[in-house]
């Protein structure tokens, strides 16, 4: 985009433009996200900046009408496989809070310089001033969600002193933690006109983060609720409620404790109502970042149905399905474990086989949750684990067995910012999984989203997948959840074996038998 096209989208209040970009105006010292509803400045007033981080680095402060910081993440970052790209998934999962610059540097493969120099070049911030946008977001969302002390929250957040955090929060907010704190107006949590950038309310249940988790465009909240619920494994997962009012619910391992997450199928102004029961409040971002990818809530549907939607094939069930997500992972280790499991089954028989394996070696939770009782098993036991007494043939337990091992050795790397190639050439690498497996997990477990496993448009009449770049995983799902509606534009697809893989359910592809 262009500065002019930019300014055209600030004047348009275009949402589909919010956390592509931010836009500050020079007059009054804020940033706003590309939607806000305030009155439109002069075009020799605004500038644009990549990231929050790089508006709070020139000096500019976050609006408080439109909280540019509650805006989706951008798609971009998702779909590139560059170290930028690469470097701002970690950052968003929490790793320059755990392990610094030079822990991201680390899983980069880069030096902690070149990082620095190649983010502030593309994105006018380094990796601290990225993770110090993050880390006064969290703040902010404890501040108003909860009644902890300020002193709790500074660490929680992830900042390295209180004085840190009370300086950090005064110059991106101009107010003090505690003014931040009473400024959340009452009844901030009621839906309805100007919720989209409101704070949600404090929770009423002791322990609880009640959350607004944003996206842009419409989003298909039945298909993947639909998904989840087909999939969903006893012990870690349960789908409760009538279609159009349910609630996912699933338990967590974040990096400091354990967790628990709910979110509404009912959507808000742009927004997914979620709640958070976590052991350790430092795992407030990581848990929050986890969800947005199993829900895929940064996805640009703009871009993917104006790529798709011209292909004739996909053109009517892109009109069908607006918004369609595939769904991420939570745990990629999870989704990697549970591709294998169910391979070449039904989902039923996928759900059977997910419970008995997580009855058997999930850990306890270590406070239940109604059916919520346990974590899906560690990666380090299940490499050691004989897995029998689950009625699967000993190739498959071994091949278990080694995805595992490999997993827990980091021979296999499945983190938000690996490089997608070199985990896909290493899944190829272990016996048992084949290209259709190592091409699914990259699309779910790595969040991928130009991804079409071998043989999924091999029969549609008139299709050309090369089209359909870089949204290959998006058309994927739309030829997936057409298959199971029973209006898959393939009319091979009904004589077809259905089988399961983890969580989606798709035909069974040429090299299944080798696989």
């Amino acid at each position: 985009m262009t500065e002019d096209s930019r300014y055209e989208a600030v004047r348009s209040r275009d949402a589909r433009f919010d956390g592509a970009f931010f836009f500050a105006v020079s007059t009054t010292g804020i940033y706003c996200r590309p939607s806000c509803p305030a009155t439109t400045p002069r075009r020799r007033n605004v500038h644009s900046y990549p990231t929050a981080a790089a508006a709070q680095g020139s000096g500019f402060r976050a609006c408080r009408r439109c909280r540019p910081d509650a805006v989706p993440g951008s798609a971009e970052w998702n779909a590139r496989a560059d170290v930028v790209g690469r470097a701002m998934r970690l950052i968003g999962d929490g790793v320059v809070d755990r392990e610094g610059v030079a822990g991201l540097a680390d899983r980069l493969g880069y030096s902690a310089r070149q990082v620095q120099r190649q983010l502030t070049a593309e994105l006018g911030a380094g990796p601290v001033a990225l993770a110090r946008a993050q880390r006064a977001h969290t703040a902010r969302i404890l501040l108003q969600t909860t009644g902890l002390p300020v002193s709790e929250i500074a660490f929680a957040a992830g900042f390295a002193s209180v004085r840190q955090f009370n300086d950090t929060i005064k110059e991106i907010y101009a107010l003090t933690p505690s003014a931040l704190r009473a400024a959340r107006p009452a009844g901030a949590a009621r839906p309805g006109k100007g919720a989209r950038s409101a704070p949600v309310a404090p929770s009423a249940t002791p322990g609880v983060l009640p959350l607004r988790l944003p996206f842009r465009g419409p989003y298909a909240a039945r298909q993947i609720f639909d998904h989840l619920q087909r999939h969903a494994l006893a012990g870690i997962e349960d789908v409760g409620g009538a279609p159009g009012r349910r609630t996912y619910r699933r338990t967590l391992r974040l990096p400091n404790g354990t967790g628990i997450a709910e979110v509404d199928e009912a959507t808000g102004d742009g927004w997914l109502e979620c709640r958070l029961r976590l052991t350790e409040l430092r795992d407030l971002t990581t848990a929050t970042q986890r969800i947005r990818r199993l829900f895929d809530l940064d996805a640009d549907p703009y871009a993917v149905a104006g790529r798709l939607g011209a292909d004739p094939v996909l053109a009517p069930l892109v009109a069908r399905y607006p918004g369609l997500r595939f769904p991420g992972a939570a745990d990629p280790q999870e989704v990697a474990v549970r591709a294998v499991l169910g391979r070449r089954m039904s989902a039923s028989g996928a759900r059977t086989l997910g419970g008995a394996l997580i009855a058997a070696y999930g850990e306890p939770l270590p406070q239940p949750a109604g059916a919520l009782t346990r974590l899906f098993p560690r990666v380090e036991d299940l490499a050691r684990a004989p897995l029998t007494g689950l009625g699967l043939p000993e190739a498959r337990r071994a091949t278990l067995r080694t995805l595992s091992a490999a997993l827990a050795d980091r021979t296999v790397i499945l983190d938000a910012g690996t490089d997608r190639d070199e985990a896909e050439r290493a899944l190829l690498g272990l016996p048992g999984i084949g290209p259709w497996t190592a091409g699914y997990l990259r699309m779910r477990a790595l969040g991928d989203p130009d991804v079409l496993p071998p043989g999924e448009a091999r029969a549609i009449e008139g299709a050309d997948p090369s089209a359909w770049r870089p949204w290959r995983s998006y058309a994927t799902h739309y030829l997936w959840t057409a298959e199971a509606a029973g209006d898959a534009p393939d009319p091979g697809a009904a004589d077809r074996d259905w089988r399961t893989t983890g969580h989606c359910t798709a035909s069974t592809p040429t090299d299944a038998p080798t696989d």
